[in-house]
């Protein structure tokens, strides 16, 4: 099977996700504020849960996300991080099949070409894991190709992001910013963010 030059990336970035699941503490207070000015913790644990597990292998497989999953309250399961562990994983071998990245994706009447959905959904793993990570008090660990590519991406998907308030405006960085700062730069997170 041909996997898509594209596959390894969103292999590498669910994995980075999965790896700040695994580090939020039991106790974490899910009302704390974080980089995200509309979520606090336990809204944007769910947005990230949801659209980067579940809706990743929906996208994958052209099948609309069920209502009970969108108002499911994922942190309620003291489970949560193992099982979207596990959801990620499903989602990841969905995408290996070589139809997944073929044709267009249906976004709400609007058709999106898959890799470019698949490209979104890698900047919302690592996006939106840096977030948790930074309001938990963790860490996620970005490859230096990675970063790079997030950072393609975001800058590609900027203007449109801030029509929707995805993105803030850019964060000016000093010229030795690494590559990864400057990701989330593009993407209007400020790399000094702190709880």
């Amino acid at each position: 099977m041909n996997v898509h030059p594209m596959h390894p990336f969103l292999a590498r970035a669910a994995s980075a996700a999965a790896d700040v699941a695994a580090t939020v503490p039991a106790a974490q207070p899910l009302d704390a504020p974080t980089p995200c000015a509309e979520f606090d913790t336990r809204a944007l644990i769910n947005h990230w849960v949801l659209y980067t597990s579940h809706g990743l292998e929906h996208r994958a497989r052209r099948t609309e996300l069920p209502e009970e999953l969108v108002a499911r309250d994922f942190t309620a399961a003291a489970d949560w991080r193992s099982a979207y562990a596990a959801q990620l994983e499903r989602a990841v071998a969905a995408w290996a099949e070589p139809a997944a990245w073929e044709g267009e994706v249906d976004l709400g009447g609007s058709p999106v070409p898959a890799v470019g959905i698949a490209r979104m959904l890698i900047l919302e793993l690592v996006l939106h894991g840096w977030d948790v990570a930074r309001a938990t008090g963790g860490r996620i660990e970005v490859d230096e190709e990675l970063a790079g590519l997030v950072g393609e991406i975001a800058t590609e998907n900027a203007e449109l992001y801030r029509q929707y308030a995805g993105f803030a405006e850019p964060v000016a960085l000093p010229d030795e910013a690494s590559g990864w700062d400057r990701a989330l730069a593009a993407s209007g997170r400020d790399p000094r963010w702190k709880a």
